[in-house]
């Protein structure tokens, strides 16, 4: 069957969930840097490191630090994102969405788009009025988080790098939901 057949769910991971989801994250997370998504890792992690991220992620979770979406369709998840509540006493009004991520076999349904609309409404929820994100300043998800209304605030050149080791610059993104 077509992947693009599918109907995409959202939903949120708990801690247990989380963990139990560990397989799935690491495929996507290693799909993304195999098709040069620059997330914080190099062509030379393994599913190792992956999985050792995916625990932390699970701990952020079980803290209440983290919310964690998942994208499922009939072949299971096949994207994620994070919604970061930024702690800090002066910023409760405050999170950052970060590791949207979807995997190449469901790309171009939309799923990256329903993940980000998910976390927008749970930040709502939740009393954030101000998300902030960065992205790799010429990846594909700079024109999503255009076409949903964020603002560039501006690109820190050489900010990270490309799994290959190439200079990624970061544009950094804001959107007020007051």
């Amino acid at each position: 069957m077509n992947a693009s057949a599918f109907t995409v769910t959202i939903g949120t991971l708990d801690a247990s969930t989380a963990e139990a989801a560990i397989p799935a994250l690491t495929d996507i997370l290693r799909d993304s840097v195999a098709n040069g998504a620059s997330v914080g890792f190099m062509n030379g992690n393994t599913a190792p490191d992956y999985e050792r991220f995916w625990r932390g992620v699970a701990t952020g979770v079980a803290c209440g630090q983290i919310i964690l979406l998942a994208a499922r369709n009939e072949d299971g998840i096949v994207g994620t994102a994070q919604l970061h509540l930024i702690g800090k006493p002066n910023q409760p009004h405050r999170a950052e969405i970060a590791k949207v991520l979807v995997h190449s076999r469901a790309r171009r349904q939309g799923i990256g788009e329903a993940l980000m609309q998910r976390a927008e409404a749970i930040a709502r929820e939740k009393g954030r009025d101000l998300l902030v994100l960065d992205t790799d300043e010429h990846g594909a998800a700079r024109r999503l988080y255009n076409r949903l209304g964020w603002t560039e605030a501006g690109t820190i050149p050489r900010y990270a790098l490309m799994p290959d080791g190439s200079d990624c610059g970061s544009t950094f993104f804001y959107k007020s939901l007051a």
